[in-house]
């Protein structure tokens, strides 16, 4: 590894360090990579998101990591474009980086503009996103037509599941790197106090946390949770930075054991996921999902959609469902509720895997190895 210290500025995906209300797995991904790169002496600028609403600027600095804002506007897609070209005209007039990391291929349109300019320029591709329900026509069209540019145009571009990057390398004719995700999980500190807040029981609830969204399935585990006898709740976390109608259907439910709680980050995320009787993924698309690994990494039992990105992590340490099928899904929720030592026992042994798997400084090595230069594809 060179010693030189990186000059390194990052964008895209995620909207803050650390991560706040609409935040996802791309902000969780970068909290947790960019300050070990930081740790390890090097320079790095995460450009970060204000929307209308929000007054002022926050943090100026994370754990070694500097922090500049920009505003941008609401309308789901379009704030990430406005961003990204914000946060490119910064990079490339006012010199702030040699090597710029893009988050997601639908940012790298800014790429050519970048090498042009002399950046070095690594895109990481998560999931399909064309396939995401979310996007209406024109957003599908537009992630097609960003896949051609992501296949070409970065000097380097890194997948963080085997499947797109299958994909790629198929379609393009070309090879691609491939760093998954980090599953360490800090020890979880008892908080009594944040599970009586919330009404909850150690033990006695359901956990999902994330966007809501249609591809995350939450409307297939809202349907499966309302035929199951149980005095367990179901509590969700989360919601929607760009909250439409789909989320209004997700909150219109009469059952009075299904908790929203909104946003909840960090050290009180993982006490939910700690304390949860069973945490249940039932999406429909997934790239390398941070929320998977970190469940497991706590050893929490888990119950997912057998989507093939999560069989790649979970193997057979999860229960899993036929993805797509409400039925299903309660089949095995069912099962959870009568057979909870076979649960633990996946999780502890998942636990032990994951963190064989998928580790946390072996991946900040691996980025930097790529911001310094190694070849995979273009160059």
């Amino acid at each position: 590894m060179e010693k030189q210290q990186l000059r390194i500025a990052a964008f895209g995906g995620f909207r803050s360090i650390p991560p706040k209300a609409g935040g996802a797995g791309s902000d969780k991904f970068a909290v947790e990579l960019y300050p070990r790169i930081a740790a390890r002496g090097h320079k790095i600028l995460a450009y970060c998101r204000i929307y209308p609403e929000q007054q002022g600027l926050k943090e100026k600095e994370y754990k070694g990591v500097e922090l500049k804002y920009y505003k941008t506007v609401r309308k789901a897609g379009f704030d990430t474009l406005v961003h990204s070209f914000k946060a490119t005209m910064d990079v490339i007039f006012r010199n702030r980086a040699d090597i710029v990391h893009l988050h997601s291929g639908a940012n790298s349109i800014w790429a050519l503009l970048l090498r042009l300019s002399g950046k070095r320029v690594v895109v990481s591709q998560f999931a399909m996103d064309w396939k995401r329900d979310k996007w209406p026509w024109y957003g599908k069209l537009f992630y097609i037509i960003s896949n051609y540019i992501t296949a070409y145009i970065p000097n380097q571009v890194v997948f963080d599941n085997i499947f797109t990057q299958e994909y790629f390398e198929k379609k393009f004719k070309r090879k691609y790197g491939f760093i998954p995700y980090g599953s360490e999980v800090p020890d979880v500190t008892e908080n009594s106090d944040l599970l009586k807040s919330l009404g909850l029981v150690a033990g006695e609830y359901f956990l999902f946390v994330g966007r809501f969204i249609p591809d995350k399935g939450l409307h297939l585990l809202i349907e499966a949770f309302k035929n199951l006898k149980t005095e367990k709740k179901l509590v969700l976390v989360g919601g929607s930075p760009n909250a439409g109608k789909y989320e209004a259907d997700i909150r219109n439910t009469t059952d009075k054991r299904i908790v929203f709680t909104g946003y909840i980050y960090g050290e009180d995320t993982n006490v939910l996921m700690k304390n949860a009787y069973l945490y249940i993924q039932p999406s429909l698309i997934e790239g390398l999902s941070p929320v998977i690994l970190t469940v497991m990494g706590l050893g929490t039992p888990l119950l997912c959609s057998d989507i093939k990105e999560n069989i790649f992590i979970t193997q057979d340490n999860a229960i899993h469902f036929k993805s797509g099928d409400a039925g299903d899904l309660k089949k095995k929720l069912c099962f959870s509720l009568e057979n909870y030592e076979k649960l633990k026992q996946k999780a502890e042994t998942g636990r032990e895997d994951v963190k064989k798997r998928f580790n946390w400084d072996i991946i900040s090595d691996q980025y930097i190895g790529y911001f310094n230069g190694n070849k995979t594809n273009s160059d």
